[in-house]
């Protein structure tokens, strides 16, 4: 294979990488635009290409790509960014995936909202999960298929053409004019989607955003061994002995959670959501057929798991968002309590997703109140009994407590329970996520795990490792990294009493609730309501920064909690509540402690700053 100016950069680029690049699941989001995802560092990326310098320091210096790895990272954008120039494409017509099934969705979905007709071509045979059944009726995606024998020679057609190429190297592309859409399958690896012709530049964003919402992008070390074949070198990854890993991994994953069913796996914490999502949407459309399925939901909760909902009840006509206020003066018992009488009233199908703790107000509900009112039968405009809620639990602050448990406290009632693995459980090293049920839901896991293989969501290979090897030191550093979180806002609260700190109570952590991470709504001065805000909102960012700066081996402005190492800082409403609807967000600053990080450096740093404010510098 002739080796092009590219290819041969690129295995600089492999040498002289900074080892970050295949470990990190979060970066510092002081030097990342959003505006600028990935065009920023490939943009300086280019410059460096062109000066044919990959020197380790100048590789080290470029931006962040993305600000959490699910989204993107250096290695997929330069994967991409290779495969285009190869191609004579623009790098944002190469988009990478963990999943083999998503970039065909997402075509799908773009074209359901267009009404556009979608062909789907293939060559040899399509993978035995791509449920074309499932997608039509559960999905509502329209399309047909058809094998054909030579890509080059593919007739016209009034619509989108996606041909999908079984490939055994991503160095098997071959565009031609009627393909819109190549869909590389790269066994093992994931995917690459190639967007052919400035008349299909319009999908690339919604492309990009299911990506973002409903999987992940290709992994670190997946793109390594993908660039590997892309410059000839034969790759040799690490021996994984999946099955092993797996049922160790899931044998802590019952201890932990007091459960025994088996726990489903993915990629990330929202891909396992969207198996829920759809399992149970297919679930009340067989067992409920007909009727109108509500997804009851926190508008200021976690921006992912908010705006996934809401994009899922957008594709489908049976599925409704209904808001759920649980934070600040509303309370999540009376709220779920009337929200449940007005969906018993249409006969409905509801499917409750809730965070305990609230994030990123950290807050608990009253559980037995909250059992009472979700065990509750209620009765239709009829006079007949109300189909009963299904109980989804984010509880990735606490995956420690044991709300499942057949003596937990939601044992009574049809619950789930989900965790995203980038927190806790894998303390920060990979982004994979599981879910498990109570006896009472254990078989809607069926159809879960259904939707999960369906788009080929599962945990990859190494994730499953890195589980296996974290998750039975997770509840001790929960426990460690608890008492830093509880020291820290004690000292706070000493140092600076005016400020609002949103926490657990002792009696609640006496309870089991012992999550690391709290949110700060710091005291504020002006004259009218805008001034007061906009002071607060500065001295956040005057706080952050004074961290980041001066602690910069611990202290990170990032979205992270549960790593094993420092003090995440964060502004909820322009980092995880990003695509949340303006007046639900939270301008506070949150902050996530791990169990090993120099707290007597960040009392230090604390205190300095509100030295500041008492001589009025800030």
């Amino acid at each position: 294979m002739k080796k092009t100016k590219v290819r041969k950069y690129i295995e600089e680029v492999l040498k002289n990488m900074p080892a970050d690049w295949l470990k990190l699941t979060t970066h510092r989001l002081d030097i990342y635009n959003e505006q600028l995802a990935k065009t920023q560092f490939l943009d300086e990326f280019e410059t460096l290409f062109e000066e044919n310098n990959a020197e380790s320091a100048a590789l080290a210096a470029l931006p962040t790509a993305y600000d959490y790895i699910r989204l993107g990272h250096p290695l997929s954008s330069i994967l991409e960014w290779a495969i285009a120039k190869e191609n004579h494409l623009n790098p944002d017509s190469v988009i990478s995936f963990s999943s083999n099934t998503i970039p065909v969705l997402a075509v799908l979905r773009k074209n359901l909202f267009s009404g556009k007709k979608t062909r789907i071509l293939y060559r040899e045979y399509l993978p035995d999960y791509f449920d074309t059944q499932s997608l039509k009726q559960v999905y509502g995606y329209d399309f047909e298929v058809e094998k054909i024998a030579d890509p080059e020679h593919i007739s016209e057609f009034g619509g989108s053409t996606i041909f999908i190429s079984q490939a055994n190297s991503i160095n098997d592309l071959a565009l031609s004019p009627n393909i819109d859409f190549w869909v590389s399958m790269l066994p093992g690896l994931g995917s690459i989607l190639l967007v052919n012709g400035e008349s299909n530049e319009k999908y690339i964003s919604e492309i990009q955003h299911v990506r973002r919402r409903e999987t992940i992008s290709m992994t670190p070390v997946d793109c390594y061994s993908t660039l590997q074949q892309l410059t000839d070198k034969a790759s040799s990854p690490e021996y994984l002995d999946l099955e092993s890993n797996k049922a160790k991994v899931i044998a802590s994953i019952k201890e932990i959670t007091g459960t025994n069913s088996q726990a489903c796996l993915a990629s990330s914490g929202l891909s396992m959501q969207y198996a829920i999502m759809m399992g149970l949407i297919d679930e009340a459309f067989e067992k409920n057929k007909g009727k109108a399925i509500k997804i009851i939901v926190p508008p200021n909760c976690y921006g992912g798991t908010n705006d996934q909902a809401r994009r899922v009840a957008a594709t489908l006509e049976e599925v409704e968002i209904l808001d759920l206020l649980v934070d600040r003066e509303n309370d999540m018992v009376q709220s779920i309590d009337s929200i449940l009488d007005e969906v018993a009233k249409e006969d409905a199908v509801p499917y409750i997703i809730a965070e305990i703790p609230t994030n990123p107000r950290v807050e608990v509900p009253d559980l037995e109140q909250l059992k009472k009112v979700l065990s509750k039968t209620r009765t239709t405009a009829t006079g007949e009994n109300a189909i009963a809620p299904v109980f989804i639990l984010d509880q990735t602050f606490c995956p420690n407590v044991q709300f499942l448990a057949r003596d937990g406290i939601f044992s009574s009632i049809k619950a789930i329970s989900y965790v995203s693995g980038s927190k806790f459980p894998s303390g920060g090293k990979c982004t994979a996520g599981y879910c498990v049920a109570n006896q009472k839901a254990e078989s809607l896991l069926q159809k879960i795990e259904k939707h999960l293989v369906l788009c080929d969501n599962e945990a990859t290979g190494l994730q499953v490792k890195i589980l296996a090897e974290q998750l039975p030191s997770m509840n001790e550093r929960i426990q460690e990294a608890y008492k830093n979180t509880r020291e820290f806002v004690n000292f706070i609260q000493k140092i600076l009493p005016e400020a609002k700190i949103n926490f657990v109570s002792e009696e609640l952590a006496a309870a089991g609730f012992t999550p690391s991470v709290f949110s700060l709504d710091l005291p504020t001065k002006g004259d009218t309501a805008e001034s007061r805000e906009s002071y607060k909102r500065s001295l956040n960012l005057k706080l952050i920064n004074m961290m980041i700066t001066e602690i910069p081996d611990e202290s990170k402005y990032c979205v992270s909690y549960g790593q094993l190492k420092g003090c995440y800082w964060t502004i909820p409403a322009t980092s995880t509540q990003g695509t949340t609807k303006e007046d639900d967000k939270d301008y506070i600053a949150r902050v996530s402690v791990s169990p090993d990080l120099d707290l007597e450096h960040h009392k230090k740093v604390f205190s300095d700053f509100v030295e500041q404010i008492k001589v009025g510098e800030v």
